[in-house]
């Protein structure tokens, strides 16, 4: 099916450079305006926050391949050292799930980070759960940094943006759905990018394994199959 002509709602659509198509909304549009404005940031460092699923794996991805950037972890700072990182990387990527261990344990490294990147105009990508506001520091001059630094919030998407991402991952696998599955869907399921990729693969599956078109039976047993 055509996915312009049948998407019904008013997203900027463009490539995500990580594969996959990225639709723009209220919920993130803050924070893609922040991405396009690298390597114009007023701080080596910005920070995206906002609960599971909102969307900050996939711009951290958009990141990473326009800026070639590493992913930078507490296991590689400790096998190949911040100094020898630093001699060949300019752009750097933090997980949130490794913000605490790096605020914990490498408060150090980080603050060394931050003012090495700062002389040489290199970047750095934070992604949380929390505003920096609410993280817990020792270092006082690490802490005035980040809390200095740009943070923006990303809303979970709302059921619009839900709808617009079903349709465009069952057109992408090439699966006809009618809108009122897709408004079925959308009210029962959990407001993620993540859980609309899961139950698109798992519909898609099922529908191929069964002969069956996705229809509301068939989207009713995934979503439970989601809960299960």
């Amino acid at each position: 099916m055509s996915y312009n002509k049948q998407l019904p709602f008013d997203f900027e659509h463009r490539p995500s450079l990580s594969g996959d198509d990225f639709l723009i909304a209220p919920s993130n549009q803050e924070a893609v305006a922040w991405l396009d404005k690298w390597p114009d940031w007023p701080t080596p460092l910005l920070i995206l926050y906002g609960p599971p699923g909102c969307g900050k794996t996939h711009l951290s991805n958009i990141f990473m391949a326009s800026a070639e950037a590493l992913q930078l972890t507490p296991a590689i700072i400790k096998d190949s050292s911040l100094a020898n990182l630093l001699t060949s990387q300019q752009n750097f990527f933090i997980d949130g799930g490794d913000v605490n261990t790096f605020v914990n344990l490498n408060e150090e490294s980080l603050f060394h980070l931050y003012n090495d990147l700062t002389i040489r105009g290199g970047h750095i990508l934070i992604t949380a759960e929390s505003h920096p506001v609410n993280w817990k520091f020792r270092l006082a001059d690490l802490s005035s940094r980040f809390k200095a630094s740009t943070a923006i919030g990303i809303a979970m998407p709302g059921d619009d943006l839900i709808k617009a991402v079903l349709m465009k991952l069952f057109s992408d696998q090439q699966v006809r759905i009618e809108i009122g599955v897709i408004d079925y869907i959308t009210r029962r399921m959990e407001r993620s990018f993540d859980t609309a990729r899961k139950f698109v693969m798992l519909a898609n599956k099922l529908a191929l394994a069964e002969k069956k078109s996705v229809n509301l039976v068939l989207a009713r047993q995934v979503l439970d199959d989601l809960k299960s």
